[in-house]
């Protein structure tokens, strides 16, 4: 059901991806869908139009404020039209994953039109083996990963019957505030967002203040001390840490999440933790290859964290904060890096660093919204002598059951995350259905052979099994049909 309390309003985070974005940095998060046949046009354009009420948000445009005195807002676009956001695309031969990439990369590298709903969903015919494919993309100003899994569970259903068109009520006319109420509305909104935001980052700074007296904050911050070290060195440009042009390249591979799981439970830590050690070991691979040391060097990862609570869950726009987590490149021991990730990830948990990230935007929100604008878009052109950070990882809990649409299975989730400014690399991971997909982002400048990370993961992963004793076959089998999926898993790990 719709949120009656959906707020028309964007919030600094969300209007925060609008200013970042440009050419060079296209903001919109999407996914690429592999299905176990074509997919029938019209019942699929059908079947969005009798659940699209239940996302009211996907017929709204965004709408700047007089003046630029506030952020903007979510309308009612008075010429909707579905068409407009769903389109039909033919695979070029031979129709196989190679050109599935290509033209996702394609389409990633546009920025969307904010003259309407931003959104739009491409239905892709051609695919070898007679397979259909979805490609969605949806700007991040909507909604961040977390928002956006939810969103697809409107769009899929569990069952095949339930993936058909189903009667939707009437759609009310939209109606428009007037002009003089918008004025009105963007001070207020700009000051009330202003209190709001200072009064969260006093009272979460006044929490972590609390925080400190425990022992296990006391207990973290020793262990942090440490680290100091590490985190005391400034960030080094790994070979993808390059100014962006714009033009993306995506690619893609998948492991089974029950191999995942027996990592785990061999070697310790979380999946995130076996994820991160693939990551940090995929990256170690592809500096040295680009004649890079990674003796004594780290790589700089930030992972983006949900901060939903209960009544939260499946709310759109962006309610995360960031953790990040200095990791060593240098360690060759799988087993022994998995266990220094895990070590590192407990530190940072232990001494709340996502939350203080989550102080540090609050001060930023609380800044008057035409001062925020001016600097989200100032961060861009900036000169840094060195970058933030290396690269962003994000790992998406999705669907432990199977999904449809319009009858067909979901046999493949590929999530992909924006990336930009001098993140030549970005990196997304979901599970779906008792695997783990990874998608990866990259400007074809910065890192124009990201197939070879790919590549990496896939040997990291072996490493890792090898480690801790999981057999693995010694390759992935990518685009395998639906009846040969690994076994469902009754829940995602944490």
């Amino acid at each position: 059901m719709a949120d009656p309390k959906l707020s028309r309003r964007l919030s600094g985070v969300d209007a925060a991806f609008l200013y970042l974005e440009r050419r060079e940095i296209p903001l919109a998060i999407a996914g690429v869908f592999i299905l176990d046949g074509p997919i029938p046009f019209d019942e699929f354009v059908a079947t969005i139009d009798s659940k699209l009420h239940l996302i009211p948000r996907y017929r709204q445009v965004v709408v700047p404020p007089p003046f630029n005195l506030g952020h903007p807002t979510w309308e009612d676009y008075q010429r909707f039209d579905l068409r407009d956001h769903i389109h039909h695309v033919d695979l070029p031969a031979p129709g196989g994953e190679p050109e599935l990439e290509a033209l996702a990369g394609r389409l990633f590298s546009q920025v969307m039109d904010r003259n309407k709903p931003l959104w739009e969903i491409y239905v892709v015919d051609g695919l070898s083996g007679g397979r259909g494919a979805l490609i969605a993309r949806v700007h991040h100003a909507l909604a961040d990963g977390i928002a956006g899994a939810a969103l697809l569970k409107i769009m899929f259903a569990t069952t095949p019957e339930d993936s058909h068109p189903i009667p939707k009520p009437p759609v009310q006319r939209p109606v428009q505030l007037a002009p003089d109420h918008s004025l009105v509305e963007a001070v207020a909104s700009a000051i009330h967002s202003s209190l709001k935001n200072m009064i969260a980052a006093e009272a979460a700074l006044l929490d972590f203040a609390q925080a400190l007296l425990t022992d296990r904050m006391q207990t973290g911050l020793q262990s942090f001390l440490k680290l100091m070290p590490e985190w005391g060195k400034p960030v080094e440009r790994l070979p993808f840490n390059r100014p962006c042009g714009g033009e993306r390249k995506f690619c893609w591979t998948a492991i089974d999440f029950s191999d995942v799981q027996s990592i785990r439970g061999s070697l310790g830590g979380t999946v995130n933790d076996v994820v991160l050690s693939i990551v940090t070991r995929a990256v170690a691979r592809y500096a040295k290859w680009h004649g890079q040391p990674v003796a004594n060097r780290h790589v700089w990862i930030v992972c983006p964290v949900n901060v939903r609570t209960d009544d939260q869950q499946g709310s759109l726009g962006n309610q995360i904060t960031f953790l990040p987590v200095v990791l060593p490149l240098g360690v060759k021991d799988p087993a022994e890096l998995l266990r220094a990730v895990t070590l590192r990830m407990e530190i940072m948990k232990s001494v709340r660093a996502a939350e203080l990230v989550a102080i540090l935007a609050a001060w930023i929100g609380a800044a008057p919204p035409p001062m925020q604008a001016l600097f989200w878009e100032g961060i861009p052109l900036l000169p840094l002598p060195v970058p933030l950070f290396n690269l962003i990882c994000t790992n998406i809990p999705g669907s432990a059951e199977p999904l449809y649409s319009v009858g067909r299975r979901i046999i493949a989730s590929y999530p992909q995350v924006p990336t930009g400014y001098e993140l030549g690399v970005g990196i997304a991971v979901q599970s779906y259905d008792g695997r783990m997909f990874f998608g990866l982002t990259a400007d074809a400048e910065a890192a124009g052979d990201v197939s070879r990370l790919r590549d990496y993961l896939q040997a990291s992963f072996r490493d890792l099994c090898s480690a801790a004793g999981v057999k693995r076959p010694r390759k992935d089998v990518r685009l395998r049909p639906a009846r040969q999926t690994a076994p469902r898993l009754a829940a995602t790990a944490d």
